[in-house]
Formats: C-alpha cells, sequence, structure tokens
C-alpha cells in the first residue's frame, strides 16, 4: 500500500468537504415559447457549498494535488479568478488551514470582491491597463515563481478540472434524467475554462455517444469564434480573453450564442415567475438550451446549467431595468413551472 506524507486529517477534510458539494437538483423546466409547450433541463448549482459549479472543480483538484502530493501542508493557493473560481478556493482553503491569493480583473462585482475576503483571502484587482485577465494569470504565474511553497491550480489548464464534471457532474445528470425517464440530446453550457462542458460532454457522450455538446458565448462580444475576446460583454464568468487550454472545439458541436442583456432578461424571469435566484449566466444558458430545443424537436432532452446564484449580481444590471432589443429570446418565453429531482 502506497503511504503519502499529506495527513490523515487532510484527506478527512477533503472527504467532508465533497459531502457539501454536488448531489445539486436536477429542473424540468416547464415554458412556453411562443405559444407552444416546450421543456428543458438545468442543474441548480446554486446549492453547492459556496453557491456555484465551480466548488466541484476546486474541491476535485485540490484533492487530486493533495493526493499526488503537489499541495502541501503551509502552502498558498494562488490563482486567477473572474469570481467563483476565487470564491470556491478561498472558502476551501480556509477549511484545510491554506493561506489564499487571489488575482482578479477589477471590474468584476463588488460582491464578489466582498465574498472573496469574507474567506480571509487575500485579493490583488488587476485593471485592464494591466493586462485584464490575461494579466491576472500572468501574474499569478509570477508570483508562483517568485515564491515558495505556492500552489497554482490553473483552472484553465489543468484537466482535473474537466475531470472534476466527468466525475461528478455528468454521472450526477445520467442519474437524474433517468429518473424523469428520459435521454439527453444535447447539452449546452457557457465557456469561462470550458470544464463544465468538457466534462459533463464526456460522461454523457461515454453512455450516450450521439449527444451534442454545445459551448456557448456572449453572441455581443466572441471569443471561441474569434481566438480573442472582441468587445465587451455582462456575462461574468464566461468568455474571458482566450480560448482555455482544456476545451477542444474540434471535439465539441457548434457554439451557441447568446446576447448579453437577453441573458439579464431571462434570468430576471427566471427569478420573477420561479423563483429560481440565478445568475446572468444561468440566464444565457437556459436561453442556449431554449435555441436547442426549437432545433432537436422530441428528439430528446436538452439540458443546461444554472451555475450560481443572483446573490453575486446585486450591484449589477441584473437588478436593474434592462431594455428589450429585436431579436431577443426572453420575451417569447413564457415560463411555466418546474419539477426538481435530487
Amino acid at each position: 500500500m502506497t503511504v503519502h506524507s499529506w495527513s490523515p486529517p487532510q484527506a478527512r477534510a477533503i472527504a467532508s468537504l465533497r459531502q457539501l458539494i454536488g448531489n445539486t437538483p436536477l429542473l424540468e423546466i416547464l415554458y412556453r415559447f411562443d405559444g407552444h409547450e416546450r421543456r428543458l433541463y438545468a442543474k441548480y448549482e446554486s446549492m453547492n457549498m459556496t453557491g456555484s459549479t465551480k466548488d466541484r472543480m476546486a474541491c476535485h483538484i485540490l484533492g487530486e494535488a493533495f493526493a499526488n502530493e503537489q499541495l502541501r501542508p503551509g502552502d498558498t493557493i494562488v490563482e486567477a479568478s473572474s469570481g467563483n473560481t476565487g470564491i470556491a478556493f478561498a472558502a476551501l482553503g480556509a477549511a484545510l488551514g491554506h493561506p489564499v491569493r487571489i488575482y482578479m480583473p477589477d471590474w468584476m462585482s463588488r460582491e464578489r470582491v466582498q465574498l472573496i475576503a469574507s474567506f480571509g483571502a487575500e485579493i490583488v484587482p488587476v485593471s485592464a491597463a494591466a493586462g485584464g485577465f490575461l494579466g491576472a494569470v500572468q501574474l499569478a504565474e509570477r508570483f508562483a515563481r517568485e515564491h515558495p511553497g505556492v500552489f497554482l491550480p490553473r483552472q484553465f489548464e489543468n484537466q482535473a478540472n474537466v475531470r472534476a464534471h466527468a466525475a461528478s457532474t455528468g454521472p450526477e445528470i445520467l442519474l437524474q434524467l433517468e429518473e424523469f425517464g428520459v435521454r439527453p440530446a444535447a447539452f449546452v453550457a457557457g465557456v469561462g475554462t470550458g470544464g463544465t462542458v468538457m466534462g459533463v460532454g464526456r460522461a454523457l457522450r461515454s453512455v450516450f455517444p450521439k449527444v451534442r455538446v454545445h459551448p456557448l458565448e456572449p453572441g455581443n462580444s466572441p471569443t471561441l469564434r474569434t481566438g480573442t475576446k472582441v468587445g465587451s460583454h455582462r456575462i461574468q464568468g464566461i468568455s474571458d480573453e482566450f480560448v482555455p487550454p482544456v476545451v477542444d472545439l474540434d471535439w465539441l458541436d457548434p457554439v451557441v450564442d447568446v446576447n448579453d442583456g437577453d441573458a439579464i432578461l431571462m434570468s430576471q424571469e427566471l427569478a420573477r415567475s420561479l423563483g429560481l435566484a440565478v445568475g446572468i449566466s444561468s440566464g444565457a444558458n437556459f436561453l442556449g438550451a431554449v435555441q436547442l430545443v426549437e432545433e432537436l424537436g422530441a428528439r430528446g432532452a436538452v439540458v443546461t446549467v444554472l451555475p450560481d446564484s443572483n446573490k453575486k449580481y446585486l450591484s449589477t444590471d441584473l437588478c436593474r431595468e434592462e431594455p428589450v432589443c429585436a431579436g431577443y429570446l426572453a420575451p417569447r418565453v413564457e415560463l411555466v413551472g418546474f419539477r426538481a429531482v435530487r
């Protein structure tokens, strides 16, 4: 039997944290689109430990790092994040007794900064002039080179990110779809790191090889289609300034586009009509799934994720009146209700 130098208390701590992460409900959401009855399926990820799907990835990466002796007692966890990942590592680092340092673009919501700080993590804001998100990644790498005892999760290139969702989110979806008596036809999710779409897609295709797996990004500020970010958008957490290395666009189906204003309207409506307190990327994912439902018809279930709650966006346009523009899908959606399977 292999004996690792990492202590049993760390193993027990990781095991305990895993009890707070995952096994989130799958919602069957009933709605009308242009008056026609429709349904789609969405994982309600705000029920994770810190309120987002990023808890899955952060816990999995730390667990693997402990087991492989890449993360040792006393090491500082250093990462670049637009918010949810930073919050997840800040909380998990606190639980495991590790200092945490987060490099984050300085235009993210005030709530994100406050939450990270509340867990005792150090926040280093990075302006657009200092390189924005790419600058944050570079600064994190430089800090690790210049200081001993640093662990870099490297969420954008670490395949443990993909494995987290292949081992948890995807299998959960498969089991929960069985409870609803349906099979998956397609999965769609916004690309931040790309771990969700790649990992869930891997799990679904291992059972249903013909399942379509679509990445999603803001149509008014694409990155995946162009290779580099064009313009700006308000869907925090996705479509940063580069195509993440874990994303294999050749393996994925075509990119789905959603306008950020449309996503805001949809998120607002999910809260008002169904009581589902979700963030802006959830509205985007919902509308991406709506597009695929219309395209695929009755060929199977379309699945997505609602990555986090609205509580990190109270100071953003999510809580302001959003104008309706021509071509938006959200005004054509009438939400009816939902059923949940845990």
